[in-house]
């Protein structure tokens, strides 16, 4: 093995006051794979590493290492191997090059054995997935446990015909999957996006929900579509069901979008019931503010749609049953953000005392 790592990595690099440190010790990296000495590579991505874990593997030598405001980079080597681990806040990127694929796969088993960190589950908890477009690494997907309650717990949140049609709705199995879209409108603050939430608990176990923080973006980038329609899995039992959760895509699919919006419509529909959807068991759960009139017809045409439900205000009864006071509730009835903000005393007529089975922290509602 030589005995400087300049000779151990054969590549000529061109730099400038842009560059990092870490950005060398990547570039780096590529050196054997490039010269064929190394032609085969295996990589992994962890979201939640150990504090205390190296991801190096046993005898392993370090060439360099980078730390910078944002993550750091190590390259090391071994016989018949090299690999770079890039770590940011809790997560990990390693990689490793060798002289054959079984080698390269045996290290990287060995230097991230152990190091995923396993939050401890709750009940009320479920795994959501979030999708976006990262300027260093592109489509990516990260995870997070998100808090749900029981749809028994937030039914009363909802007025009569919509707490019908998502009594149905958490029901669902694959079975009874014909349509493939699942839209839910009505004005802000109706609880659109806590009843998403309760819905991914209710399917947990047989759907993996993800959400897409970009969707604008997603429908205008075909390699991102691409990326999201083959998918990725969250380590449970093949063939599982996906449903992608697009939030506020009023420009996407109101009336006026093959106008607007150009190819974005048609990929959409397509993800749903055309060519590229074929196959995959995937469901697209679009959010919009806009009233059904003026939606594309394209969009809740008899067939594509599993649900579409309009999400309202809760009328005057049922707001005073919920407030547990008549009080100064208007007549027309009440969003479940005006309610929420009654009880933190930030709602016109001041703070009122919780009702039974609520508290003045439950929110995270659109």
């Amino acid at each position: 093995m030589p005995a400087n790592p300049h000779d151990s990595l054969p590549i000529r690099l061109t730099v400038d006051d842009s560059d990092s440190p870490a950005d060398v010790v990547d570039a780096l990296f590529l050196g054997r794979f490039a010269s064929g000495e190394q032609p085969y590579s295996r990589s992994v991505s962890i979201e939640r590493v150990k504090a205390e874990a190296t991801l190096l593997p046993p005898g392993a030598a370090v060439l360099r290492a980078a730390r910078d405001s944002d993550r750091s980079a190590v390259l090391a080597e071994g016989d018949g191997w090299t690999v770079l681990v890039s770590r940011w806040s809790r997560g990990a990127d390693v990689t490793v090059t060798a002289v054959s694929d079984e080698v390269a796969e045996g290290v990287l088993g060995e230097a991230v054995e152990g190091a995923q960190d396993e939050p401890e589950p709750q009940p009320e908890n479920v795994t959501m997935g979030f999708w976006y477009v990262s300027p260093r690494r592109g489509p990516h997907r990260t995870t997070r446990q998100i808090s749900a309650g029981t749809w028994a717990e937030v039914r009363r949140n909802y007025t009569a015909p919509v707490a019908s049609a998502m009594d149905r709705l958490m029901k669902v199995t694959p079975d009874d999957i014909t349509g493939r879209l699942l839209l839910l409108h009505g004005p802000p603050g109706t609880g659109k996006t806590s009843a998403l939430r309760t819905l991914a608990r209710s399917w947990r176990d047989w759907c993996q929900v993800d959400c897409v923080l970009d969707p604008e973006r997603l429908f205008n980038d075909i390699g991102y579509l691409m990326d999201i329609a083959i998918g990725e899995d969250d380590g449970s039992a093949r063939g599982r069901w996906r449903l992608l959760l697009l939030e506020d895509c009023d420009e996407l699919i109101r009336g006026e979008a093959r106008h607007t919006a150009g190819q974005a419509l048609s990929r959409l529909l397509n993800l749903t019931d055309g060519l590229l959807g074929q196959g995959r068991n995937v469901l697209v759960g679009v959010t919009t503010n806009e009233d059904l009139e003026r939606l594309h017809p394209a969009v809740v045409r008899p067939g594509r749609c599993l649900a579409r439900i309009e999400v309202g205000r809760l009328t005057h009864g049922e707001s005073a049953e919920w407030l547990g006071t008549q009080e100064d509730v208007p007549r027309e009835g009440a969003t479940l953000a005006e309610l929420y903000a009654r009880l933190r005393g930030t709602g016109p007529a001041g703070p009122l005392l919780p009702p039974q089975g609520h508290t003045a922290e439950a929110g995270l509602y659109l």
